[in-house]
This record gives C-alpha cells, structure tokens and sequence, in this order.
C-alpha cells in the first residue's frame, strides 16, 4: 500500500487524471511500478491515492513477470507503469506470456508528445506498433487540449479497460503523454463518462425513462421475429424507431426524423430523451439528436459513439436485448405519449412543406409514394439520400445506399448486384450525376436485367457543395472549378447519357421540367417489369436544389432556434455551449 502524501495530490494533466479516474472505476487497484521521470505525473497521482495497491520494480522485465503472478493468483487485474525509452520494451516477454496465458495486464507506458519520435529527441521512441502476440491492444492516449481530445480520450480509454475482459481476457497496452506537469494540486479527480459492457449472461441495467428512442442506423431487412420484439418493447417503454430510407423498419413504431431534426431555426424538444438505444450501422441521415445517455446493442460489442454519449455497450443480438428487456417492463401501461408526439409534430412540418422548385428533393416528394409495392431503393451519396430521407415510401419498400464508406464511387454498381441477386423484384436506383458517371462502366455489365429503373438526377456538377449550408457555396460561381467539379461529362448533354445507354440496351427517357417528370413518372414507377432495364435522366440546375433544400430546412422558426443558427455562424458549435452554460448559471 503506498504512503499518502499531504502535500500533493493529483496531476493537473487531463488525461492521466481520466485514466486514473476510470481504473477507479473498472476496479483496478493493484499496479507494480518502474522508476523513471516520464510516469511521474501518473506515479506520483497513483501513490497519493490509499485506493491503489502499488509495489516497486527497477526492473522491468521482472515488473511484467510479477503482474503476471499477482494477476493468475489474484484473478485481479494488474496495472503497469514505466518511464520512457526502452523500459517498455522489457515488458515484451511478460506480456508475450500474459497474451498467451489471457491474463489481465494492463501496461501504460508514459512518453513524451508522439509527434517528437524520429526527430533525435532523446528517450523517445515509437511504441504505435507491439507484436500481435503480446497484446490485444494498444492505444494512443493524447494530451487533452479542447473537446476533441477529451472525447477521444474518453474513448480509448475506455475501449482500453474494457478491452483487458473483453472476447477473453488479455494484456492491453496504453501510450500516455505527458508533458511533465509539476502541479499535483488537484484534490478530487474530475469525473468522466464511464462506459461499461454486458453480455447477456450479466446482470443488465435497469431501463429508467419516461421516454426511449431506438435509433436504427444503416440496416439489413429485418425479420418478423425481431420487429415484432422491438413493437413489444416499444409498448413497453413508451419507445419510437428514429428511422431514415436505410433503416428498414416497418412495424408501427417508425417516425421519420429528418424533418424534424434537420430545421435551421427550430429545435424539437422531442430530440432530447433520458436514453436511446442504438443500434444499424452508418446513417447518412445527420440527424441532430439529443440523447441523455445512449446504450449501443451490436453483436460485436465495439464501442460506437456516434452521439457522444455512449454510456453502456451490450454485446448481444439486437433480438436478445429487445426481448430481455421486454421481459422485466415493470409498468406495461401501452403508454404511446411519445409515439403520438413524434407524429403530430411530423404532421404540422409535412402539412407546411412549401411548394419547392424542381428539384431532387421536389422528385421525392412526388415519386417516393408511387414506388410499387415490394420494390427496392438505392440512393446516391448524399445529396439524393437526403432528398429522399425527406419523405416515406411504401412500407414493403427496402431502401439501401452506401452509407459504410460514404462515397460515390460504387451505388450504381451496388443497385446492379442487388438487381441480380432477386430478378423477380424491381430495383430504383436515384443517383446524382457525379455517381452516375463515376460508376458508369457497370451500366454495361451484361449480367444486367429488366428489373432496374436508374433516375438520374443531373445538375452538371457535384450539388452537395453548392448547397446553401455547405463550406463550398461561400466561394459563390468558382466553387464550381475545381471544388464542385462542374463541367465534366458533357456538361449537362442531352445526347450523352441517352446514346450510351441505349446502345447498352435500356429504354432512355429524360425530364427538364416539373410538367414532363409528371408526364412521364407512371412509365418509370409502374409495377410491371418492362422489356428493358429504363433510365430516367432529370436536368434540374443547382440554385432550385439549393433553394429546396433551405426551404425543407426552414419550415418552422423559433427564437431559440433563430439564436442557435445565427450564434453557431459568429461563434461556432463551442461558442454556444459556453452561452448557454452562462444562461443557465
């Protein structure tokens, strides 16, 4: 048990401060430390703190065998501390064997900032790799300098804890910078998120709110079986599904988000709620939503924080959890406050969409009901996503786009391979003219059938940059250079699509006018496969898809919205907070 010092106390550097903080946490108190100046500011935090069980080892090669002998007998994990240079290095064969016995180590190293390795800088060496047989992991750990670094922070850390029991139990490996504070005048360490993983054989946490979402990312169609388990728990809790075009829910509890939290000036309070249970892969909905606390279920167990505020990971079946938690509901009332709310404020938004100038987002809003029953969508990045996630389509419609490596370079050829997998279903495909063009060789693979109807909506260049709200429109007409990439392929030719792809063996139709689109969209929605594979060229120009978007963007205004966009262009997203910290004192 190590002495306790009055006179000091905790370091003042933030990120030993969370790492101690979080070994709290996690129960980690027995550590065996090396000497050295580079792990003063943890050793000398640790060593003031009766919580820690801490012994002394000059050398560090027999410190490794020790924590491998206290962590077998114990059952305990064991932490390590050593200095920089090559101290580190004698931790190789004690974790090579923690590694194979899978005992519980935890090796931090202590190094000066990464960015000095290889610049002649004495005691500073690259640890950014370790032999795959000595550890599970190893992370980085940064000074904390802004908000960035603290999340991230918080992150790796407690991935690394967690990882120590996690798929089996082993070493892991934490790189911590410091900068040689000498204040250890900190009394009370500050409190941090800590995040905690269940299996479904542990003892799960209790569910507490008044209202849950489950918000459904990127998603794989979903069995009876399990949309049935999340209708029940929804019933449970007072629960909705925030759903966009890729998360293929269908059951009664759906509510589209993207009108609701994609206004300029208005902020929902629907947003906000207690806990929201996470689950799908990458969503390109760039919804702003405010969870309290957010509990991610995956099969992987992979700490995924895409709102900030990940508070437990459950590694289990998306039907495991839903079903398990369905079973201890203390208070089944069918209450569907929440549900209800979620559609009349959806309702007030879509009985006040102005009318919208010919546009992707216009083209959504008159096909995506006219799309038949048991078809399929696929949709460009980003700008047609968007446009689309706008609205609903029919309930037995899948909608697919690829949200996983968010690019442009591969939608067409991913509408194609779903296209042939099923030749008895119909396939939409909605793509803008920089994907179309990108992908285009896939348009003569001639594995293709009659079952695809390929939109494309072409505005001469890439509108995501010349939308209103994006980086690139403040460069006005020269975005379009080299930013937009206008221009290119024909600039908007009106025989270029229609020869190549007719001589491939479609049926080419076009549109440069609300009236033709309409006069034409019964050909390219009808429920019956035609003889050819069809592709529906739209010209549309960039100034009506910009001005489409800022109107489905500002359907409703409040003063503290208005406050929130204005303020966020003069002092940015930080600038805000600290506001309305200050407002709220």
């Amino acid at each position: 048990m190590g002495e306790v010092y009055m006179n000091f106390h905790y370091t003042d550097e933030r990120n030993v401060q969370m790492l101690i903080y979080l070994m709290k946490k996690k129960g980690i108190r027995k550590v065996v430390a090396s000497p050295g100046t580079t792990n003063i500011s943890f050793l000398a935090s640790i060593q003031s703190d009766p919580f820690f069980e801490i012994i002394s080892s000059v050398d560090e090669r027999s410190a490794a065998y020790i924590a491998c002998g206290m962590a077998a007998e114990s059952g305990e994990t064991v932490a390590l501390t050593c200095t920089g240079a090559t101290a580190s290095r004698n931790y190789l064969p004690g974790l090579t064997e923690a590694f194979y016995r899978k005992l519980p180590i935890l090796a931090i190293t202590s190094t000066q900032p990464t960015g000095r390795v290889g610049q002649n800088i004495p005691q500073v060496i690259d640890r950014s790799i370790v032999p795959i047989d000595a550890v599970k992991m190893t992370v980085q750990i940064p000074m904390i300098r802004d908000d960035e670094d603290y999340k991230a922070c918080n992150i790796l850390i407690n991935k690394a804890l967690l990882e120590i029991r996690h798929n089996g139990i082993g070493p892991v490996h934490v790189n911590l910078t410091t900068m040689y504070s000498k204040n250890f005048s900190v009394k009370n360490l500050p409190k941090t998120r800590n995040i905690e993983r269940f299996t479904q054989n542990d003892t799960l946490p209790e569910l507490k709110s008044d209202h849950v979402g489950i918000y459904v990312g990127a998603h794989v169609k979903w069995s009876k079986q399990l949309s049935d388990a999340v209708d029940l728990f929804c019933k449970g809790y007072n629960a909705v599904v925030f759903c966009d075009q890729t998360s293929n829910y269908k059951g009664q509890f759906a509510v589209p988000i993207s009108l609701v939290c994609n206004q300029d000036m208005y902020r929902s309070s629907l947003r906000t709620m207690d806990v929201m249970i996470h689950i799908g892969e990458v969503s390109g909905a760039y919804s702003t939503m405010n969870p309290k606390a957010v509990w991610r279920v995956s099969d992987d167990g992979e700490l995924k924080d895409t709102f900030g505020k990940l508070k437990n990971i459950f590694q289990m079946s998306e039907l495991n959890f839903f079903e398990l938690y369905s079973k201890n509901v203390k208070n089944n009332q069918n209450d569907d406050s929440y549900l209800r709310a979620w559609k009349l404020e959806n309702e007030e938004l879509y009985n006040n969409i102005p009318k919208l100038p010919f546009s992707n987002i216009w083209i959504a809003e008159k096909m995506s009901s006219k799309l038949p029953e048991k078809s399929v969508l696929h949709l460009g990045i980003l700008n047609s996503l968007r446009s689309w996630n706008f609205f609903e389509v029919p309930k037995s419609v899948l909608g697919y786009s690829n949200t996983g490596g968010f690019g442009i370079d591969g939608g067409v050829s991913s509408l194609v391979g779903a296209s042939i997998a099923d030749p008895s279903k119909l396939f939409f495909g909605v793509f803008g003219d920089l994907a179309f063009f990108y992908d285009l060789n896939v348009n003569g693979n001639r594995f293709i059938g009659n079952n695809i109807r390929i939109l494309l909506i072409n505005n001469g260049g890439g509108m995501e940059f010349k939308n209103y709200n994006n980086e690139g429109s403040m460069f006005g007409k020269s975005v379009n250079d080299y930013i937009a990439a206008s221009g290119h392929f024909g600039n908007k030719s009106r025989e270029l699509v229609k020869d190549f792809v007719e001589n491939l063996g479609f049926q080419y139709i076009s549109a440069d006018s609300k009236d033709e689109f309409m006069n034409k969209i019964d050909l390219f929605t009808t429920g019956n496969q035609t003889s050819k594979p069809l592709v529906f060229e739209v010209f549309t120009n960039s100034e009506d898809e910009s001005r489409a978007l800022w109107l489905m963007r500002n359907i409703k205004h409040t003063h503290l919205g208005r406050f929130e966009h204005l303020g966020k262009k003069v002092l940015g997203d930080k600038g805000i907070r600290l506001v309305k910290h200050i407002l709220n004192k």
